[in-house]
Order: C-alpha cells, then sequence, then structure tokens
C-alpha cells in the first residue's frame, strides 16, 4: 500500500492557520501505537521535535498481532500483543479513523466490511505513519525503563534495545547496553491492553481445570469438546465465548449484571448460556455462580481486562508522576496532565468507552499546543481542584475508582471540550449519531450487529460526503 491508495488521506482542510514562532521542545513519545503515532503527528504540526520509543519491531501498538501467546496464561508473560484471530472492530469504520485521515477500505482489504478486522486497522496506522513521515522519528525494538526528572524543566529517558536475534544466534534476545537521553518533555502513549487483571474467585487455587486471560487466547482450538467458563461479558468477552462456543462443547459466560436487570440465559448459540458472576470454585472441577448454579469445567477464560502500569515512572511516592489505583491513575487533570508536573509530562488514551482515535488525536492537539505556549493551562492549584472535585462526584455517584477513565455518557461533552481548548472546528454530528447506533447495536444485537447496518443510510452519505475531500 502507498500514498496513492485508498487507505491515505489530504489533510489541507484540517490544518491549522501557520502559526507564529513559538519554543519548540524535544519530546519523547512513548509507544508507536495509535496514540503514539498520532501525538508524533499533532507535535510535528505545532513545531516540536519528538522522538518514538516503540518496544516492538513495527508500529501499530496493540494492533499488532502476536501468534505466539503469553508463556504465563493468566500474565503478560512478556507478549505485548493482546489479540484474538477472529477480532474486528466494534466501531464501524467511519469512527475508526482520526479525524483528518479517513480510515476506508483500502485496496489489499479482502473484507472491505464497516467493522474491519485488526489486520485492516494495522494497515492503516502504517499508512498513516508512512504518510506523515513519522518512521524516521520511531526507534523500534527500543523498550524505555526509566523515565526521571532531570532538575526542574526537564526529563531523562532511559531506554534499552532488545532484539530477537536470528536462528543462527539461537533466537535469544539480544540486548544492547542501556542509554539516556535528556527531553524537554514526555509523553506517555504505552497503551492499557498488556498488564492483565483476573477476576478473584474463592477456592480458585484448588480448582483443577486450567485457566488463562483473554490477553494469552488466540483461536479456539484447545478448547475442542470442552465445558468452558467465561468471565466477563465486554467486547472480548461476547467475541470470546462465541469463538470458542463453535468447537467447545458447552460454553457458560459469567456476567456481572445490575441488581435490576432481568438476565436472559439462552443466546442464539445452543451450547451458549449466560450466568450470574462466579461464586467460587470447588476442587471438583465444579464452578458455581452467584444463583447457586454450578457447572462442572475444564478451563476459565478470564475476559476481565486490564491494568494500566507504567513500570518505567518511579514509584517513589515523593518523587513518582501519577499512582494507579484500582486503575484510577492520578491525579490527572481531564485524564491527560498531572497537575504537579503539567506541562512537561502528559498521557494520552487512558480514557475508555470512547471512540479512541479521535480521542487520542484532540489529547494529542491539546498536548502539542500546551508545549509550545498556543494554549495555556489553569495553575495547578485550580487543576487539582478540579480533579478533587471529578473524584467527589464519581463517590457521590457510587461509582467505583476502576470507572475514572470511563468516558460513557460524558464523551462527547469531553471531546467538545478538548475541541474549544484546541481551536478547532466542532465534531460532526454523524461521527456522534453513528458512534450511538453503533453502541446500542452492540448491546441489542451483540450477535449480528457487525453485519446489519440498516437505517444508516442517511448518516452513511453524510460520513462519506465528508470524508471525500480528505480522500
Amino acid at each position: 500500500m502507498d500514498k496513492a491508495s485508498h487507505a491515505t488521506a489530504r489533510t489541507g482542510d484540517f490544518a491549522r492557520a501557520p502559526l507564529p514562532p513559538m519554543p519548540s521542545r524535544r519530546v519523547a513519545v512513548i509507544g508507536a501505537g495509535a496514540a503514539g503515532l498520532v501525538a508524533a503527528r499533532e507535535l510535528l504540526r505545532e513545531g516540536h521535535s519528538p522522538v518514538v520509543f516503540e518496544r516492538a519491531a513495527g508500529v501499530g501498538g496493540t494492533w499488532l498481532y502476536d501468534g505466539e501467546a503469553s508463556a504465563e496464561p493468566l500474565g503478560a508473560g512478556g507478549v505485548h500483543g493482546s489479540l484474538y484471530a477472529s477480532l474486528r472492530t466494534n466501531l464501524p469504520r467511519e469512527c475508526m479513523g482520526f479525524l483528518d485521515f479517513p480510515f476506508v477500505a483500502d485496496e489489499d482489504s479482502v473484507d472491505p466490511r464497516r467493522f474491519p478486522g485488526h489486520q485492516e486497522v494495522l494497515r492503516y496506522l502504517q499508512a498513516f505513519a508512512r504518510w506523515f513521515d513519522l518512521h524516521g522519528l520511531i526507534r523500534l525494538e527500543t523498550e524505555v525503563v526509566s523515565v526521571r526528572r532531570s532538575g526542574d524543566a526537564s526529563w531523562n529517558v532511559s531506554y534499552c534495545r532488545r532484539k530477537l536475534a536470528g536462528a543462527d544466534a539461537g533466537g535469544e534476545l539480544q540486548e544492547e547496553e542501556e542509554q539516556s537521553e535528556v527531553f524537554d518533555a514526555v509523553v506517555v502513549c504505552n497503551g492499557h491492553f498488556a498488564e492483565p487483571r483476573v477476576a478473584e474467585n474463592a477456592g480458585i487455587d484448588g480448582w483443577p481445570g486450567k485457566q488463562l486471560h483473554s490477553h494469552s487466547y488466540r483461536v479456539p482450538d484447545q478448547f475442542h469438546g470442552q465445558v468452558v467458563a467465561i468471565i466477563g461479558y465486554n467486547p472480548s468477552g461476547m467475541d470470546i465465548s462465541r469463538d470458542i462456543a463453535s468447537v467447545a462443547k458447552e460454553v457458560h459466560v459469567a456476567i456481572r449484571a445490575a441488581p435490576a436487570e432481568k438476565m436472559q440465559s439462552s443466546t442464539a448459540h445452543a451450547n451458549l448460556w449466560l450466568h450470574p458472576m462466579i461464586d467460587g470454585a470447588e476442587e471438583d472441577g465444579s464452578v458455581v455462580f452467584q444463583d447457586g448454579g454450578r457447572v462442572k469445567a475444564d478451563a476459565i477464560v478470564h475476559c476481565t481486562g486490564y491494568k494500566y502500569s507504567f513500570p518505567f515512572l518511579e514509584d517513589d511516592e515523593e518523587a513518582g508522576v501519577v499512582a494507579v489505583d484500582d486503575n484510577r491513575v492520578g491525579p490527572l487533570y481531564k485524564h491527560v496532565f498531572p497537575p504537579r508536573l503539567a506541562p512537561r509530562i502528559s498521557f494520552i488514551g487512558l480514557p475508555f468507552k470512547a471512540i479512541p482515535f479521535l480521542v487520542f488525536q484532540l489529547q494529542s492537539s491539546w498536548v502539542a499546543g500546551v508545549l509550545s505556549g498556543r494554549i495555556e493551562l489553569p495553575p495547578p492549584k485550580e487543576m487539582m481542584q478540579d480533579v478533587a472535585a471529578f473524584y467527589t462526584d464519581m463517590e457521590a455517584c457510587g461509582r467505583p475508582k476502576r470507572f475514572t477513565h470511563d468516558l460513557g455518557a460524558s464523551l462527547f461533552e469531553y471531546e467538545d471540550w478538548l475541541v474549544e481548548r484546541c481551536g478547532l472546528e466542532r465534531i460532526e454530528e454523524w461521527r456522534k449519531a453513528i458512534y450511538v447506533a453503533a453502541r446500542g447495536r452492540v448491546r441489542d444485537r451483540p450477535e449480528s450487529y457487525r453485519d446489519e447496518w440498516d437505517g444508516d443510510a442517511q448518516l452513511l452519505e453524510q460520513a462519506h460526503r465528508h470524508l471525500a475531500k480528505y480522500l
């Protein structure tokens, strides 16, 4: 695929007016997934000099498929990717692309459906990196091992090149000596789909079956003819349960449902049932659900999400940048800036239940503008007051800390707030409408929402008419 392909776009209409001379910062960007790539592009647009560190051998982040599952079924086990072979997006391609770089079916696609597979998302990100000449900024197979403050206004970033040697060297991991460089600012874009969260169930230590986390799931073959219990029914749980049901004897999915919800136990699959959450596991192989139901299972698959993790940041309470408490990364002003250290360090891509690539771009534009001085941040005290008020509101509503970065119903408000700060045009209404329609179909048609999109003709016409100016 090259710049002439359908997966590329021009950006003239979206580009801002020429900027007056402003400070140019040397910025370390950690990660070359979707967030890191668009962060680098926005930093370049603002006149900064980004250097992108990526520990994998290619760009794409979580969209790089790794067929080798983790050696630790319930842990990260050195494997960064979390994709399963059958994964397709749960948002249509009209919502998946960056604002000025449409995600349209490319000429190499064998499956130009509205909900593309992970291979096509990866090709899209690779095309984005090529179009904006980002590859020269990216240091592949280079892992950041430490980020430390160097004085009041700079950061010492230590990194190590790690490369898997060829067969003639035994295929061992070759590691170079650690090196360090000083940067004016750091933008953290390391994603949050690499450190598994595992459900804690009474009696699980004595349970005799096999367990794995969805991080280690690739294909269903290992479950042929088995009885499988799956914990969790968010997108990965939905997909993996149906994937496994194609080969398993029985699949039993444990769901965290609201108390007032009436749960349907049957599904469109004759061998797949829904249950309340697991109450415990027993030594005879039984898995017991909260309603008293039980099954003897051969395996448990934890589709229970991931932890935010920043192993390269100092964790000393006095010197640390942020703390992670029950998946709350904080304190962060608007999910991006630690008030005490803003704008010298920032985080892109923490929110979920969002339109991911769009949010990454808006956050990156904000960070780049703040670093150049074009956009002003409130004083640290005012930012901390905003964070404290946000936490207080969450507590008053009974929302657990783990939902801190769940945009949910506040998604469009958050997008509009960022747009206003960055001086950009408002997000098109068709984007929001398509997103709302897609989320509704996930809820109402979990079996078929990716392949049924009736009623969208007018929205799609608006979308394609708008996106055409970038093609």
